[in-house]
């Protein structure tokens, strides 16, 4: 699986207009915030590449599909999850931005469905050897759902992937309400500026 051009498209976009639950305030010098960067910039790098998985959810029972994820120039990674059929066809598919905020110390998320706006938003950090999230889906459509995801088992070749649900904002949770296991069938990769600098002119 591999990206198409008009995933790329929605990059800038998504940057510029992003929603946050709340202006950040710099909590931190701009040295600290140097180090927090360096020490967390790579903590989704285990998702780079192109994965194929199997999933069992309690709503949609057992199913599978192929993830594919690469870093931006500017240090976001952008992946797309697709949900396929028996014959290969598309069920499903979303995409996500994922960037890191030194001045929060955490990661943050968008999701970005066909139609849905960009109203999907969520966090995670890194636990010991676990990056955790917390995410809402189907903001767009009136019927909020919040994840509390967890990414562990992580290695080079593979990694497990387990989350719980709540449908009134986290007052209940379902636990284990889904769960995958991710295989890589591809290595790690970026993409490069979608506008490069011109050559100085001599």
């Amino acid at each position: 699986m591999r990206f198409h051009a008009t995933s790329f498209g929605l990059v800038a976009a998504v940057l510029c207009l992003a929603p946050s639950p709340g202006a950040q305030t710099p909590a931190h010098s701009e040295e600290q915030r140097k180090a927090l960067y360096a020490a967390h910039q790579a903590d989704f790098d285990y998702l780079l590449g192109d994965w194929e998985f199997t999933a069992e959810s309690k709503q949609y029972g057992k199913f599978n599909g192929q993830w594919s994820a690469v870093r931006l120039v500017t240090g976001q990674i952008l992946d797309e999850y697709r949900v396929l059929g028996d014959n290969g066809e598309t069920f499903y598919v979303t995409s996500t931005l994922r960037s890191y905020s030194s001045a929060a110390d955490r990661w943050e998320l968008i999701g970005m469905d066909r139609g849905g706006g960009l109203l999907d938003f969520g966090t995670a950090q890194r636990v010991g050897d676990e990056m955790r999230l917390e995410q809402k889906f189907n903001v767009a459509g009136g019927m909020p759902i919040t994840m509390r995801i967890r990414y562990y088992n992580i290695q080079p070749d593979r990694f497990s992937w387990r989350a719980d649900r709540s449908t009134d904002d986290g007052k209940t949770w379902t636990a284990d309400f889904q769960r995958i296991e991710a295989r890589r069938i591809g290595p790690a990769r970026s993409l490069g500026a979608l506008t490069p600098a011109s050559k100085a002119k001599n």
